[in-house]
């Protein structure tokens, strides 16, 4: 299955080039507003995943719209990811996100707005840590 194969509601995007430092595997991206908060549709290829990060001050959501992926938190177990969850992020978790082995996946990210909000990417997800869910 390619980009133009996988159905969704929110279109995928250009190919995430920006960013791309901070995933393994493929992603796309598009912004879908920019007015009054920024909200885009992420996309992920089967196994790509961002590297861990921590959004400063406003925290995010995810709303979850196709496929099948993951969101864990620094020191906690993974959780399975389907559409329709949502995810609330805090400001100031260490957390990261992407595809499961075998799906595309695609969520809404939606920043939360707050004074002197920022990102802060961290190291990979290491195939080792990556590999062991299930």
């Amino acid at each position: 299955m390619n980009i133009n194969d996988f159905k969704q509601i929110f279109p995928a995007g250009e190919k995430n080039d920006t960013y791309a430092q901070y995933f393994i595997g493929q992603s796309y991206l598009k912004t879908l507003t920019t007015e009054r908060v920024i909200v885009a549709n992420v996309t992920f290829e089967p196994k790509c995943r961002n590297n861990w990060h921590i959004h400063h001050k406003g925290g995010q959501i995810l709303l979850c719209t196709a496929g099948h992926g993951y969101y864990q938190e620094w020191g906690k177990e993974a959780r399975k990811l389907n559409p329709g969850d949502v995810v609330n992020i805090p400001p100031e978790v260490k957390h990261w996100h992407g595809a499961s082995q075998n799906s595309w996946f695609s969520h809404i990210a939606i920043e939360v707005p707050a004074e002197g909000s920022s990102n802060e990417w961290l190291e990979p997800v290491s195939d080792d840590e990556y590999n062991q869910l299930t």
